[in-house]
């Protein structure tokens, strides 16, 4: 069954070699474009809210597009849609186990009922059966509305949110020296960002079709983990500063990204299939995680340790019962 056993090294090995040019192309692409935005005058609340949400999103986007083409919409939206679990019962709480994270009111209040509204229209298009290009046009202008909606409130009276996305902003490391080398980081993160992506959908389909193991299951494990590195890293490094706000608006910003831009663009682009797993199991974790983040964030307005251990405890079970339904 399946292809001789070098054949399952090379797919781990393409994985591996995925997750190692998500996280560190993603990590370029997104130093190179604060960069660019920087030098150009743009303000670090509107850097915050775009370019750092879009650039750590673009691992997402460019796998998900991957698979489309490829013909496996179980790793497309499976990776969405687990990528969206994993951003807040893995990485949130991570970041809460490292420094307990206190919540802006004005910015969660908006921005998490966004996520909310964004994750009811996920579950809308995920129970259709399929995700058209109707679907995916609606979804990118849902991204489109929030987007114009959020830079002109806050350009017409600045709130705590804008002091969030500015935070996000900061927080990435500085880029290069120079316009045109800021440029070059940029253009190199990208194609590492879209070979790391190429890696990982041919080794993902590789160990799905090797091992019986369904692409919807590869799609919201696997894949999802991979592509949520830059989350991670972004994260951490913003509790171990202090800034554990940041992780939150990052998470947060992530999942509205996700199903928006991501899931959107990926079937304007090419229309998708839902698979039966994704409808019947984990759209529904996927919503269960955002209802404990709104959960945990209102009940005294902090995230702490021991919320992010329960957290990622969830998140344990969640794998767990995965493994044992295989």
């Amino acid at each position: 069954m399946g292809r001789p056993e070098r054949g399952h090294i090379l797919d781990f090995i393409l994985i591996a070699g995925g997750f190692v040019a998500l996280m560190f192309g993603g990590e370029m692409l997104v130093k190179g474009a604060v960069s660019v935005a920087s030098r150009m005058g743009i303000s670090p609340m509107v850097i915050g809210l775009t370019l750092v949400g879009f650039g750590t999103s673009t691992p997402e986007l460019l796998t998900s597009l991957q698979a489309a083409f490829a013909g496996s919409p179980g790793i497309a939206i499976g990776n969405v849609v687990g990528s969206n679990t994993a951003n807040v019962l893995l990485i949130l709480a991570v970041a809460a186990l490292i420094a307990p994270i206190a919540v802006a009111r004005d910015a969660f209040r908006r921005d998490g009922s966004v996520m909310i509204v964004a994750s009811l229209a996920c579950l809308a298009v995920v129970l259709s059966g399929s995700v058209g290009r109707l679907g995916g046009g609606l979804l990118v202008a849902g991204l489109a509305v929030y987007l114009v909606y959020t830079l002109w409130s806050e350009r017409r009276r600045p709130s705590p949110a804008g002091e969030v996305y500015a935070h996000e902003a900061e927080a990435v490391p500085g880029g290069s020296p120079g316009l045109g080398a800021s440029l070059g980081l940029f253009v190199l993160g990208l194609a590492i960002t879209l070979a790391g992506a190429r890696f990982l959908v041919q080794g993902a389909v590789g160990i799905a079709t090797d091992f019986g193991v369904s692409e919807a299951v590869i799609g919201v494990t696997i894949v999802a983990i991979g592509t949520s590195l830059p989350e991670l890293v972004t994260s951490v490094i913003a509790a171990r500063k202090g800034e554990a706000d940041v992780a939150l608006g990052n998470v947060i910003g992530s999942n509205i990204f996700n199903i928006l831009g991501i899931l959107g663009v990926t079937a304007l682009v090419h229309p998708l299939s839902v698979p039966a797993e994704i409808a019947t199991r984990d759209i529904w974790v996927m919503l269960v995680a955002a209802g404990a983040l709104i959960f945990v964030a209102v009940s005294g307005w902090r995230i702490n340790r021991t919320e992010g251990a329960v957290m990622l405890g969830l998140y344990a079970a969640y794998l767990g019962w995965l493994v044992a339904t295989l």
